[in-house]
């Protein structure tokens, strides 16, 4: 898209990367500019580069970190420091902007978006933000003051934002995650004949799921083929203490279980794809895949975080007949292995009900929120 013989300019930010990588795509098909202002490490005190400093240059995009505080719910001496930190956030957050001068800003989210957003706001860059969840998040809460649009991504949001400035354009979905890699399917070497059971926690991972899960594994490769994203951070030493417990494994039944730390698009959609069933965290990203493909799944919901936003998620999946939800507070080895079972057993149940999950997905919002950007962008 071009003003004036110029490539239009957009300065895409926030902290949930899945939504943005399809617009990104979208973007590009339609030759603008794109800037990607995001978190250098994946969490406060964890050395480990995010998803995004690693994915983002990749696409020959420019990336340029940002740190910056949140508002945390807890009191403490973290609270304060985070609290410290964002008035360097908002300035690093102005310099930027004054110096790339882009067309529009694109919000997705988190507390990073936010200096990013109201830097936007002062210098009269128009800003579109974008929500993923059923639950209105402070971050977006916040950027919607200062927004031209709200782009939100289910019905229930439409009455949560002024009606004059909020669109329903759906989560947009990765292409990739409707695409089977037969090479990599076929390098995994998994057993034939048995389902496939796919644990995810996302790029971060899930400590706690990956503990429960890693405690049930010589029951589980009895009876299916696992693969277990055990997500990038370091602090906690999952992947390798998931390592320990496979080298464990009786010599026939290791190659039954697989590990790895991050997957890419292509991984991902091969993996969902291949999936008998899967259980994961019920963060909006992974739940609109999930609902995209119809597939049976273990929602394990965040417990802590604003209004309870992961169970609402779920419920929309439980609602719609492809998933069960399992409260963290009543996680244990037995009740999830149980579940796992209860759920290969009746599969046909579940896959019966994928069209009702399916339509809940608007598979054009990348393009929607594409269409958006160019609407509003000066």
């Amino acid at each position: 898209m071009t003003i004036g013989g110029k490539a239009r300019k957009v300065v895409i930010t926030g902290g949930h990367l899945t939504p943005a990588l399809a617009v990104i795509e979208e973007l590009q098909k339609r030759n603008w500019e794109i800037i990607f202002i995001g978190r250098k490490y994946a969490t406060e005190g964890d050395r480990t580069l995010s998803v995004e400093a690693k994915l983002i240059p990749q696409l020959g995009i420019p990336f340029y970190p940002l740190t910056t505080g949140k508002i945390r719910r807890h009191f403490d001496f973290l609270a304060i420091a985070s609290l410290g930190k964002i008035p360097l956030g908002f300035f690093r957050a102005f310099f930027y902007l004054l110096r790339f001068r882009p067309n529009i800003v694109l919000s997705f989210g988190g507390y990073l978006s936010a200096p990013v957003v109201f830097s936007a706001w002062l210098l009269k860059i128009p800003v579109v933000t974008h929500e993923q969840t059923t639950v209105k998040g402070l971050a977006t809460k916040f950027n919607s003051l200062f927004a031209k649009k709200i782009a939100v991504s289910w019905n229930v949001e439409l009455k949560e934002f002024p009606q004059d400035k909020t669109v329903l354009t759906g989560n947009p979905v990765r292409k990739e995650i409707f695409k089977i890699d037969e090479g990599i399917w076929k390098a995994l070497n998994f057993e034939r004949g048995l389902p496939l059971i796919f644990v995810t926690g996302g790029n971060q991972g899930s400590h706690t799921i990956n503990m429960v899960v890693g405690k049930i594994i010589p029951q589980l490769v009895k009876i299916a083929n696992v693969f277990h994203q055990s997500g990038h951070l370091s602090a906690l030493g999952d992947f390798e203490e998931l390592g320990r417990i496979r080298a464990s494994l009786p010599p026939e039944l290791k190659r039954r279980y697989y590990i790895k730390k991050y997957l890419t698009a292509v991984e991902m959609g091969t993996l969902l794809n291949k999936a008998d069933l899967v259980i994961s965290r019920a963060g909006a990203n992974t739940l609109t895949e999930l609902a995209a493909l119809g597939k049976p799944c273990i929602l394990i919901p965040l417990p802590w975080l604003y209004k309870d936003e992961q169970r609402k998620n779920a419920k929309m999946l439980k609602e719609a007949g492809i998933a069960e939800v399992l409260p963290q507070a009543q996680l244990s080895e037995k009740r999830l292995l149980r579940l796992i079972q209860k759920m290969l057993n009746n599969s046909s149940f579940y896959q019966k009900n994928s069209w009702r999950a399916k339509k809940l997905v608007n598979l054009e919002a990348a393009q929607r929120i594409a269409n958006l950007l160019e609407e509003v962008a000066r």
